[in-house]
C-alpha cells in the first residue's frame, strides 16, 4: 500500500528538519557536551584519573565508531524511526545507569550504553533523514539540524546547576527519564523518504509515487553509485579523514574546557558557560556556512572552516600565558570554524555520491571519524595526567587542524572520484 501525505504549505521535509534539531540539541547537551560538567564531581567522588575518566568518552567513539557504518546500513533499509525510537530507549538506560554506578567498569559499561543509544538516535541516521528529503538546500537543512546539537550547548550550564543542586547521581538518572520521555514521540515525526508520499525533494510533485520497487528518479547532484564504489574512492578518504582530524580537536575540547579552565583559575559556573559559549557560537557556523555551500565551493569553505579551527586552538593554547581575554576570540574562531565544517561534510558526501546509499556511506564515514573521537580526549587527559597543563596539547591539535586543510584542499574533483 503506498502512503500519501496531504500537499501541505510547508513541505513536510521542514517538520524531520524541526524534529531532527531537538533531537539533535537533547542528546548534544546531556551526552556529549554534559560530560564536562560531570566529569569533576565524578573525579572527586572516586578519586580517578583524568585520563581513566576521558576513556568514557573513547569508549563513547568506540561503540559509535563500530555501530556507525551498520546504523547506516540500517537506516537505508528500514528508516530513521525504528531506530532514533530504539536508541532513546538504550541511551535512557545508559545515563540511568550512570546515575548508579559503584565502579569504574559499571562507570565503561554505561558509557557503552549510553553510545549505544546515542549512535542510533544521532547524527548518522539524524543526517540521512535529511538529506533524504532535501537536494537543493542540502547543505542548509542539514546545517539546521545539526545546529540542535550545538545548541545543546545551552544545557551545560543548566545540567551543572542541576548536579550542584540534586547531585551528579540524581541528575543523571532524571536526564535518563527525560530521554525516554522527549526523543520517542520525535522520532514518529520522521520519515524515511519522500518518494514513499509523492514527492521529491525539497517538495517538488512526483508524477509517480513510490511502490516499492524503485525510487522515482530525482535531479541528483553527484552519481548514486554503490556503498562500495564510494569507500574505494579517493573522495571518500579525503573527506572521512578531514572529518577524523577534527574529531581529534572538537571531542577533547568538549570534554576537558571545565578541568582545562579551573585548572587556570576559572570557576565553575563561568567556565560552564564557556562550555556552553562554543557550541552556541558554531550554530553561526553551521547555518552561516550551510548557506554557503549550497552557493559556492564545499570544499573550499570547508578548508577554511578547518584553518579557522586551527587558528582558535592556538589561541586557547596562549591563554594562560598571554590572557584570559584570548577565551573570547577563541570562542569565536573556534565556534565558527568547527561548525562551519559540520554540513558540508555530509554534503560534499551527498554531492560525490548521490542518495541511494547515503545512510551507508554516512556510516563509513562516522566510523573513519570516531578514531579521532577515541584519541582525542585520552591524549588531552593524559597530557595533563603527565604535564600538569593542557596548553601544549591545544598546539598539537591546531597542527592537525592544519593538514585537514591541506587534505581537504586535495580532495580530488567530482568527475575523478576513484
Amino acid at each position: 500500500m503506498v502512503l500519501k501525505l496531504n500537499q501541505p504549505r510547508i513541505f513536510y521535509g521542514w517538520w524531520i528538519v524541526g524534529a531532527c534539531l531537538l533531537v539533535n540539541m537533547y542528546t548534544g547537551g546531556v551526552i556529549f557536551f554534559g560530560f564536562t560538567a560531570v566529569f569533576g564531581p565524578i573525579a572527586n567522588e572516586f578519586g580517578w584519573s583524568y585520563a581513566q575518566i576521558s576513556l568514557a568518552a573513547s569508549l563513547r567513539g568506540l561503540e559509535m565508531g563500530f555501530l556507525a557504518p551498520l546504523v547506516g546500513l540500517l537506516t537505508d533499509r528500514w528508516g530513521p524511526r525504528k531506530l532514533m525510537f530504539g536508541g532513546a530507549i538504550i541511551g535512557g538506560s545508559g545515563l540511568i545507569l550512570l546515575g548508579h554506578i559503584t565502579s569504574l567498569s559499571m562507570f565503561y559499561a554505561s558509557f557503552v550504553l549510553i553510545s549505544t543509544g546515542t549512535s542510533t538516535c544521532g547524527s548518522t541516521v539524524v543526517v540521512t533523514a535529511v538529506a533524504n528529503w532535501f537536494r537543493k538546500k542540502v547543505s542548509l537543512t542539514t546545517g539546521i539540524a545539526v545546529s540542535g546539537f550545538a545548541l545543546g550547548g545551552l544545557l551545560v550550564p543548566l545540567m551543572s546547576a542541576l548536579i550542584d543542586m540534586l547531585g551528579w547521581r540524581m541528575a543523571m538518572t532524571g536526564l535518563g527519564f527525560g530521554m525516554w520521555a522527549i526523543i520517542p514521540p520525535l522520532s514518529l515525526i520522521v520519515r524515511h523518504r519522500p518518494e514513499q508520499y509523492g514527492y521529491l525533494p525539497d517538495g517538488d510533485s512526483a508524477s509517480e509515487p513510490f511502490t516499492g520497487a524503485r525510487l522515482t528518479p530525482s535531479k541528483s547532484a553527484g552519481q548514486d553509485i554503490s556503498a562500495k564504489q564510494a569507500i574505494s574512492s579517493r573522495a571518500f578518504w579525503h573527506i572521512a579523514l578531514v572529518a577524523m582530524y577534527q574529531a581529534f580537536a572538537v571531542n577533547a575540547v568538549a570534554t576537558h574546557i571545565m578541568p582545562y579552565l579551573s585548572s587556570i583559575g576559572m570557576s565553575r559556573v563561568v567556565s560552564s558557560f564557556m562550555a556552553s559559549a562554543i557550541p552556541v557560537t558554531s550554530i553561526i557556523g553551521r547555518l552561516g556556512f550551510g548557506w554557503l555551500g549550497d552557493r559556492y565551493n564545499k570544499k573550499l569553505m570547508s578548508a577554511t572552516g578547518c584553518a579557522m579551527m586551527a587558528s582558535g586552538l592556538i589561541l586557547f593554547g596562549l591563554v594562560p600565558t598571554v590572557g584570559m581575554w584570548l577565551l573570547v576570540p577563541f570562542t569565536i574562531i573556534f565556534g565558527i570554524g568547527w561548525g562551519g565544517v559540520v554540513p558540508l561534510r555530509p554534503a560534499l558526501l551527498r554531492e560525490y555520491f548521490g542518495r541511494s546509499h547515503f545512510g551507508t556511506i554516512l556510516g563509513f564515514a562516522f566510523g573513519v571519524m570516531m578514531v579521532g573521537v577515541i584519541v582525542g580526549a585520552p591524549l588531552a587527559g593524559w597530557a595533563f595526567d603527565t604535564w600538569g597543563s593542557y596548553h601544549e596539547i591545544w598546539f598539537l591539535f591546531a597542527g592537525l587542524g592544519i593538514v585537514a586543510m591541506l587534505n581537504m584542499l586535495a580532495i580530488p574533483p567530482l568527475d575523478k572520484t576513484t
